[in-house]
C-alpha cells in the first residue's frame, strides 16, 4: 500500500472509530484498526470481565489485492477467511459500509 493510500485510509478509519460507539457505551466498548502492510483489520475492544484490561476481538479484515479490498473474518483458531459473497471493490469505504451494516450478522453478530 503506497502512502498517499494508507493516509486516505487512516483518516477514514479514524473516522470511522471515532463515531462507530454511541456515546453513552463508550466506556465499555472501544472500535478501533490497525494497519499492516497491505491489510486493515477493524478491532473490536471491551473491557475484561473483572479486569482493568481491554480485550480485542478482530471483527474484519480488509485486503488490498490487486487495486481491489477483499474483506475476510476470522474463525475462533485466529484463521482468516475470503468471503466470497461479497464482491472485491476499489473504494474501501463501500467495504466499510457492507462490514458496518453487518452482512447478515457476520461482522456484529
Amino acid at each position: 500500500m503506497d502512502d498517499f493510500t494508507k493516509r486516505r485510509i487512516q483518516k477514514i478509519m479514524d473516522k470511522y472509530t471515532e463515531n462507530a460507539v454511541p456515546e453513552h457505551v463508550k466506556s465499555q466498548i472501544k472500535i478501533s484498526y490497525k494497519i499492516r502492510g497491505k491489510h486493515v483489520t477493524l478491532i473490536e475492544e471491551r473491557q475484561g470481565y473483572k479486569s482493568d484490561q481491554w480485550v480485542q476481538m478482530p471483527i474484519a479484515q480488509f485486503r488490498l489485492d490487486e487495486k481491489e479490498w477483499k474483506i475476510y473474518w476470522q474463525d475462533s483458531k485466529g484463521k482468516w477467511h475470503f468471503i466470497d459473497d461479497i464482491e472485491p471493490n476499489e473504494d474501501f469505504e463501500t467495504q466499510l459500509k457492507i462490514v458496518d451494516e453487518g452482512h447478515n450478522g457476520l461482522f456484529w453478530g
